[in-house]
Formats: structure tokens, sequence, C-alpha cells
């Protein structure tokens, strides 16, 4: 079974995904009704916050990946975007992370800074991929490879500034 017979698979029946992305947000918004609004309440509830923002980030983060590569390399029309696998997983995972946000910082959820670096590392390869394959080989060897290697690390650290006034 390849990837694009698993997204027909799952594009025929769409139900039982939708059901499970739509749950995250859901156990989300319980969980803070359930937490409490004591520190100490909330505290004992932040390894239950790490399992939903996993839950939301994996599926949410390959979706941006997937998009990004279809988009950009693929040339895909947005007019034939699947909005169940490419569009439903963002959503779940941007409104976890809100009503997540609501209840408890995101530096006292455990594994948080880590979900944040592996999406940084994505995109900054996605965004290198993409230059990579726009750019003409002769012009390449023009540019010194310590320019190229500096432009790495600066899109590295613009792409985690950003993610961090994000959220």
């Amino acid at each position: 079974m390849t990837l694009r017979d698993f997204f027909q698979a799952v594009s025929a029946q769409p139900a039982l995904l939708m059901v499970l992305l739509l749950a995250i947000p859901a156990l989300a918004i319980l969980v803070n009704l359930w937490a409490g609004e004591t520190a100490e309440a909330i505290w004992r509830w932040r390894y239950v916050y790490a399992a939903l923002v996993y839950l939301a980030c994996i599926p949410g983060v390959f979706a941006i990946t997937l998009n990004a590569y279809l988009f950009l390399f693929e040339r895909q029309s947005i007019w034939s975007m699947n909005l169940v696998t490419q569009v439903l997983p963002i959503l779940t995972m941007a409104g976890t992370l809100l009503v997540i946000r609501r209840k408890i910082p995101f530096k006292y959820v455990p594994g948080f800074g880590k979900i944040s670096g592996f999406m940084t590392l994505i995109a900054a390869v996605m965004g290198i991929l993409w230059f990579i394959d726009r750019t003409r080989i002769y012009a390449v060897t023009y540019i010194p490879f310590a320019y190229i290697a500096i432009g790495f690390v600066g899109l590295l650290i613009l792409i985690r500034f950003a993610w961090s006034k994000i959220f």
C-alpha cells in the first residue's frame, strides 16, 4: 500500500478520520473543564496536555509538510485539496493548541519544545529543498558555500523566532 492508496482509502470513508481529528480538541476542552482553576490542579494534568499536543501536532505537521510539498513541488491546484486529509489536521492542531494555551503555558507542557524544534527543522528543510529545486545549478556554483550555510542558519533562526512569536 502506497501513501496515495492510503489517502484514497481515507478519502473514500472520511467519517472515521473526521471523528478522530475532531475528538482531539473536544478532549482538550473537556480536560480544561476537569483540570480546575488552581495551579496545582492544572499542574497534575500537564502530561494529559502533552499527549493532546502530540496527538494534534503530529497529523498537523504532516499535513502542513504534505501541503507544502504538493503546492511547491507537485504544483497541485488549491481547488483539488482534500479538506479531510489536508486541511482538517491543520485546523485540529491550531484549535487544540489554542484551547490548551488558554489553560497552561506551553513551557509547562512536557515535550512541547521538542515538537516545536521538530517543526522548525521540517520547515527549514522544506525551504531549502524548495530553494534548491528552483535554483539552476550554474547559479549555485557562483555562490560560495559559506553564504549558503549562513543562509541556512539564518533561515533556522528566522523560523524559530517566528514560531516563538506565534505561540
